[in-house]
């Protein structure tokens, strides 16, 4: 489907110089002289590269369309990333740089949403928080006020999150997977 250039909203997966690429952060600017146009950062959903490209009004792109299957987190070997079709068994492996920063959340038996291009695996949506254990953290500072300061922990799968001083080693917690930021204190 062709939209114009100016229609370009964040998470907008487009075809643009015969790549897949999903808009990050858009920016509507009118100059004084000549024509608005908007100014798209966008990534490249197969290789990863970065892109800013102005977009006028009369330009249009090809707006993408993704399928989407269910797919469940099996395990990990290196960098390699097993998943399986929950319709058909079937397995497939993909890169851990694929996911970026996100591929640390991952747990045996997770339920994750795989968007595909043609049968090809694009990107990973990993479910919006997850629990985990924490298993290292600072001790708390006499004097600290707890309205605004945080700690440095580690959770068991390595990532380092800042939590609030009343929690501890041992403790489990909810982190968003988006963000690696602590939610709560999970029950």
């Amino acid at each position: 489907m062709k939209i114009s250039g100016v229609d370009i909203r964040p998470g907008n997966i487009i075809e643009y110089e015969g790549g897949i690429w999903k808009a990050v952060k858009i920016q509507h600017t009118q100059p004084g002289k000549g024509g608005a146009y908007m100014q798209v950062e966008m990534k490249n959903l197969r290789d990863g590269r970065k892109n800013n490209v102005r977009f006028r009004s009369a330009e249009t792109v090809e707006r993408v369309r993704l399928d989407t299957k269910d797919f469940q987190f099996l395990f990990a070997d290196g960098d390699a990333l097993t998943f399986m079709d929950k319709e058909t068994y079937e397995q497939t492996t993909l890169q851990r740089d694929l996911l970026g920063d996100a591929a640390a959340f991952l747990q045996d038996g997770m339920d994750v949403v795989m968007e595909l291009y043609d049968e090809d695996p694009i990107s990973v949506q990993l479910p919006d928080t997850i629990e985990a254990m924490i298993v290292e953290a600072d001790a708390v500072v006499k004097g600290q006020t707890a309205s605004s300061s945080y700690k440095p922990a580690i959770l068991d799968n390595g990532v380092r999150v800042m939590v609030p001083p009343h929690i501890g080693s041992g403790t489990r917690i909810v982190v968003d997977t988006a963000t690696a930021e602590y939610v709560r204190r999970a029950d």
